[in-house]
């Protein structure tokens, strides 16, 4: 297995909490007009953004665990 990065632990909390907020938005996002659900499908999209971060900083597979979605 490749080294983990230095803040492993931060990392793994925050990929977590990401995912999950990620899940959150798009439970909403269902029962939101469309003006609205367009802002959290942005909002969506960044925190999709930071995982892919944290994901490309861990060795390959990692998080295959963690996540409920790819």
């Amino acid at each position: 297995m490749n080294k983990l990065p230095k803040k492993f632990p931060e990392y793994l909390i925050m990929y977590k909490t990401l995912t999950k907020k990620i899940l959150d938005l798009k439970d909403e996002k269902e029962k939101l007009q469309n003006s609205e659900a367009e802002k959290i499908q942005n909002q969506i999209e960044k925190y999709e953004l930071e995982r892919i971060k944290i994901i490309n900083i861990f060795p390959e597979n990692f998080f295959n665990d963690y996540s409920s979605e790819k």
